[in-house]
């Protein structure tokens, strides 16, 4: 089992200054290397304190020049958004800078108002990820790109410097949607899912169609997804579930209102048909039951509560699986944050490699 860490560089509410959220951000990292984090990883937004990286890979390469052991992984590059041969590049850089230790992580994007600061349609964003993720995945390969297809044209040329080695078993694709956890297995990359419906759905409509078309498609096994989620640990139950249920709500709100999930314009963009049948759910059920269920499937609590939460998931998706942890969100404060990572690295992620052994 690996346990990671997911930055989202997010201001609250802008209840701070961007310097203090970034340098904050950037001690979270160096203390995930500090307690023995597998990886770390950095998310890609733009123009909102929603989330606050615009070129995670610039990030990532600050992170490994501080750091000597821990693995770097963009959690996501969102491609459309992007141009293929600068992203190879970029990720081929990063791994010789890292000596190594870079990962590739591929999100399409859900923000209607980010592609529109772009002047990118979002009806594009499914072609544009399918072919932008294998071309850089082929150049990463390869040694270099060529591109003839109907959103990218690039004429021969090489990757310099080039990776370390091949990337095969170090790429990862965001899969909520079934069509694009479907993609992440034509792809060859393991599977990612941020925590924000039940475990049930999740397997259901996006684990069990990837693993059908890993096998189908490369005749192994699939590996375990990376699940993320939004984490909150502390020593007292009360305190842990009472400011764990706070800041994954205030998170939830952000998210809401960043990605407009209530909103109609899902039904009428191609390819994600998925969300518009989410956005359906929300005005169902309302954003006050909306916001209990997506903290029900988050992870906060003490260290055995968490465990057994973590445990539950596995249980209910019938396979082992790698933890990434968000750990700073909602307005969370950087102290907690801190001692939050901490109490885990000390007490929850020695049992769950224990665990993770045991049912190998």
């Amino acid at each position: 089992m690996q346990i990671g860490v997911l930055s989202i560089f997010q201001n609250h509410r802008d209840e701070h200054g961007d310097d203090e959220v970034m340098r904050g951000e950037l001690a979270l990292a160096l203390l995930a290397e500090e307690l023995g984090y597998d990886s770390y990883w950095a998310t890609e937004h733009h123009f909102f304190g929603y989330s606050m990286c615009p070129d995670n890979l610039q990030w990532l390469a600050g992170v490994a020049a501080k750091t000597t052991r821990i693995k770097v992984g963009t959690g996501a590059i969102i491609m459309p958004w992007n141009d293929p041969y600068r992203v190879a590049a970029k990720v081929a850089l990063l791994d010789q800078q890292s000596n190594g230790r870079a990962l590739l992580g591929f999100g399409r994007g859900l923000s209607k108002r980010e592609y529109a600061r772009f002047g990118i349609p979002m009806d594009q964003a499914r072609p544009r990820f399918d072919e932008g993720t294998q071309l850089v995945v082929e150049a990463l390969d390869r040694g270099f790109i060529e591109a003839d297809t109907s959103n990218f044209k690039q004429p021969r040329a090489e990757l310099r410097p080039r990776p370390t080695r091949t990337f095969n078993d170090r790429v990862f694709s965001i899969g909520v949607s079934p069509d694009s956890a479907v993609q992440a297995a034509v792809l060859g990359a393991r599977l990612m899912v941020l925590a924000q419906q039940p475990w049930e759905v999740f397997r259901d409509m996006a684990l069990v169609p990837y693993q059908n078309k890993w096998r189908e498609v490369r005749g192994t096994e699939p590996p375990p997804p990376v699940c993320g989620q939004l984490v909150y640990c502390d020593r007292d139950a009360a305190r842990a579930n009472e400011l764990g249920e706070r800041y994954v709500k205030n998170y939830f709100a952000t998210v809401v209102e960043h990605y407009e999930i209530h909103g109609k314009h899902f039904q009428d963009t191609k390819g994600y048909e998925f969300y518009a049948s989410a956005a359906e759910m929300i005005e169902a059920i309302g954003l006050e039951e909306m916001a209990t269920m997506y903290a029900s499937v988050n992870t906060f609590g003490t260290p055995a509560q968490i465990l057994e939460k973590i445990d539950a998931q596995r249980q209910i998706l019938g396979c082992d699986v790698d933890v990434l942890t968000i750990t700073k969100y909602g307005g969370m404060t950087q102290a907690e944050a801190e001692s939050s990572m901490r109490l885990f690295a000390d007490e929850v992620s020695p049992r769950l490699r224990a665990a993770s052994r045991a049912a190998a």
